[in-house]
């Protein structure tokens, strides 16, 4: 009989697990979660909301191994991750396994060490049900929503679209950035800076405000031509640049995304290796503290390294509401460890929250800011200069800002000046510059702004994000940007020079962009569900939760409360009759036959419709091309999608033409598709183009086809993706690897490879 039986989550911290416990402890995984609500009901009882869980068939194996290992166990050791997910798989696995609370023994840690590890199992503790009923509270909250609100999106957009708390908040940030960005209206001002000289050495200054005209502008440098300019001010002050606190889940996600170029999903991917194998503490926290034994060794380590005065220990304490995932920051579980054996992703993370937690025990960064203020009657300009003294903190890290944030860049060295120095202007410039629109959010970004909002919490912002962009609501893509002219006045030797100059604005890489999709459903929530996408209102759920996981809300009140606020909701939006259908817009007449020309979501995406359904004619339809949106297209761009199909001309006596469909622009010949490439205009397509992309569409599929055989028409040997196979009655077989040139394969052969398929089968 087996003394201890420990239950993980993963394989991979099973393993770990197993290196420190002895031979008196078997230690098995529970691949995740063993139970879950039914996929295709709502399996929710409304009357009490109550939970109906099931074991998903592809749990069953694992379920069975786990319980005849538990009967065969004196103790069984719940060891589970340590947040609410961990407790209820914990709590599941005590239900399924048919445990003894008191033979249970449930056992947290946020590090995989053996002293962690040891240290647990001397102090077990019974489930602890709050932050199981904040689980399925979140779960089953999260499944009325979904089972409740998708059918509504089915009855008045399209079929298969669905609908979920969290998500649709995300994606309301995304939709309501791009709307500020398409009413933003750029203006312009003239920013004036000059270059002294001193000694023969430069001092580069800036005026504090601009000009809104060119004329205003040509009217200053005009002013200033004959000035003499003198320092009248000249300011010397210390400055401190304090460290980061150690990592968070979020800040993780948002410092990997700036420096390692990580989405937020690999970030969390990369962790958990590096959690499981016992490199860093638990990666879902919102915690900064960090244990007393981190703040020990580390201080060691930095005297050692760096000396005594790089180390300032610190104690950094949470604002976090209702922060509960964890107990301290992702740290390394051991200082020591410079570097660790790993991939190079793992080996980059590691190295980043290495150097984040060193960093937050060192001693300030300490500069000094030199500000010089460059004066001629009532004209100042301020040139600024920053020297590091003692780099502190920045010897070993220096943190990264998005876009739109400030950098702590030094701007360098002055010159040595002295009070009432006259200086000489060598030139002075005045540049035209653009107020630039509201930035698109990025992963990192949009993780940030969620936090900030109380939105979700270290677990559900990677899977937040990945969803919204599966259900294609929202896109990460690039803006090309736009070239635009700016305007340059100089003036140099008593003369003002104008020079127009061109500039690449609006670029933009990885950003998160609405879909068409995306929009209509966010603007149908808003208006047929404001509570459900309410920021305010998403924030309080998640402080419920908090409140059921500290024992202080009843979590099936809360579900009570909330349905009675949904339900109604539903009804009234289900029997809502419009005239038109959600995010219709109408663009104007069909010239010639003066039918309507609206576009609208379809069931198969954005696409344009000229008639109406209830005349005897049909309403003819078109999909809308990659870059279009039903926001923004024209009546114009609108009925060129109607000039396909077209015909190119005859090929091999039969008819080429260029269509498009569901799945994009094609060519049509034979009663045969090939898709157009995406860097080729359908529009503009000539016959040859089309001839070629036949013939490489024959050519492809007689490599696909090695040998066929005059015994059975159905038999064929077959080259995919993955290499020769054979196809018989519409089955697929593998061939044995000894099979070195399968198009001398005989009939004989195949069916006898066939055969011992089946068997195996």
């Amino acid at each position: 009989m087996q003394k201890n039986l420990v239950i993980v989550e993963s394989p991979a911290k099973a393993k770990t697990l197993e290196k420190f416990l002895g031979k008196d402890y078997k230690v098995m995984s529970s691949y995740g979660h063993i139970r879950d609500l039914k996929k295709k009901e709502m399996s929710v009882n409304l009357d009490d909301f109550s939970p109906e869980y099931e074991i998903p068939a592809d749990k069953e194996y694992v379920v069975r191994e786990l319980k005849k290992a538990a009967e065969k166990a004196e103790t069984v050791w719940l060891a589970s991750d340590e947040d609410r997910e961990g407790e209820a798989i914990s709590w599941h696995l005590s239900q399924v396994l048919g445990l003894d609370p008191k033979a249970a023994k449930r056992i947290v840690f946020h590090e995989i060490t053996k002293t962690a590890i040891l240290e647990a199992i001397e102090k077990p503790r019974t489930i602890d049900m709050g932050l199981v009923n904040a689980q399925q509270a979140r779960r089953v909250l999260d499944r009325i929503v979904g089972f409740k609100i998708s059918p509504v999106l089915w009855k008045k957009l399209k079929p298969s679209l669905s609908a979920g708390r969290v998500q649709s908040v995300a994606v309301r940030l995304i939709v309501e950035r791009e709307k500020e960005i398409e009413c933003f209206k750029s203006e312009s001002v003239y920013r004036v800076s000059a270059v002294f000289m001193v000694d023969g050495q430069p001092i580069k200054a800036s005026l504090a405000h601009g000009f809104k005209t060119e004329q205003e502008a040509e009217a200053f440098l005009a002013d200033c031509q004959n000035k003499e300019f003198t320092i009248t001010d000249i300011e010397k002050k210390p400055v401190k640049k304090s460290p980061a606190p150690p990592f968070t889940t979020s800040t993780l996600q948002q410092e990997a995304a700036r420096k390692l170029g990580f989405t937020v999903s690999k970030t969390m991917i990369v962790a958990q290796h590096l959690y499981e194998s016992g490199h860093i503490t638990y990666m879902r926290t919102d915690s900064v503290n960090l244990s007393s034994l981190c703040l020990n060794t580390t201080k060691e380590e930095i005297v050692k390294t760096h000396g005594a005065k790089y180390s300032k220990p610190r104690k950094f304490h949470t604002s976090a509401k209702g922060a509960q995932e964890a107990h301290e920051a992702i740290r390394p579980t051991y200082i020591s460890e410079h570097e660790i054996a790993g991939n190079a992703q793992e080996k980059r993370l590691y190295d980043l929250i290495w150097k984040r937690t060193v960093a937050c025990q060192m001693a300030d960064a300490e500069a000094e800011k030199t500000t010089i203020t460059i004066s001629a009657d009532d004209v100042n300009f301020t040139a600024t200069g920053e020297v590091i003294t003692f780099d502190g903190f920045l010897r070993v890290y220096r943190e990264s800002y998005d876009d739109d944030a400030q950098t702590d860049d030094a701007e360098g060295l002055l010159p040595v000046v002295k009070k009432g120095e006259k200086l000489q202007m060598n030139e002075m410039v005045a540049t035209q510059r653009f107020t630039q629109h509201p930035l698109r959010y990025t992963e990192a970004s949009l993780v940030k702004k969620l936090e900030e909002l109380g939105i979700g919490r270290p677990s559900t912002y990677a899977p937040t994000i990945s969803t919204i962009q599966q259900r294609e609501y929202v896109e990460k893509g690039d803006k090309k940007g736009e070239e635009r002219s700016y305007e340059v006045l100089r003036l140099s030797n008593n003369k003002i020079k104008k020079t127009t100059k061109k500039e690449i604005v609006g670029k933009e890489k990885g950003k998160l962009m609405p879909t068409d999709i995306g929009t209509v459903v966010n603007d149908f929530l808003i208006q047929a569900f404001p509570e459900i996408v309410d920021y305010n209102f998403t924030a309080n759920v998640e402080k419920d939760f908090d409140e059921i996981a500290e024992g202080k809300e009843n979590w099936q009140q809360m579900m009570r409360d909330f349905y009675g606020k949904l339900e109604p909701m539903v009804d009234a939006t289900l029997q809502e009759k419009g005239e038109h259908k959600v995010g219709e817009r109408y663009l104007g007449d069909e010239p010639g036959t003066g039918k309507p020309v609206s576009v609208k979501i379809g069931r198969f995406g954005p696409m344009v419709q000229i008639g109406v359904a209830n005349e005897e004619e049909k309403p003819r339809f078109a999909q809308l091309n990659k870059g279009q949106s039903i926001a923004t297209i024209t009546l114009e761009e609108a009925l060129e999608l109607f000039k396909l199909p077209r015909t190119l001309g005859e090929y091999e006596g039969s008819e080429v033409s260029v269509g498009t469909g569901r799945f994009g622009p094609y060519v049509q010949h034979c009663k045969k598709y090939v898709s157009i490439p995406k860097d080729v205009d359908p529009m503009a397509m000539d016959l040859e183009t089309a001839v070629k992309l036949i013939e490489e569409r024959k050519k492809a599929e007689a490599s696909a086809h090695l040998k066929t055989f005059e015994e059975d028409a159905e038999m064929e040997v077959m080259n995919g993706r993955f290499g020769p196979y054979l196809k018989y009655k519409g089955a697929n077989y593998k061939l044995p690897k000894s099979v070195k040139e399968p198009e001398k394969l005989t009939y004989e052969e195949c069916m006898a490879i066939v055969t011992k398929g089946k068997t195996k089968k």
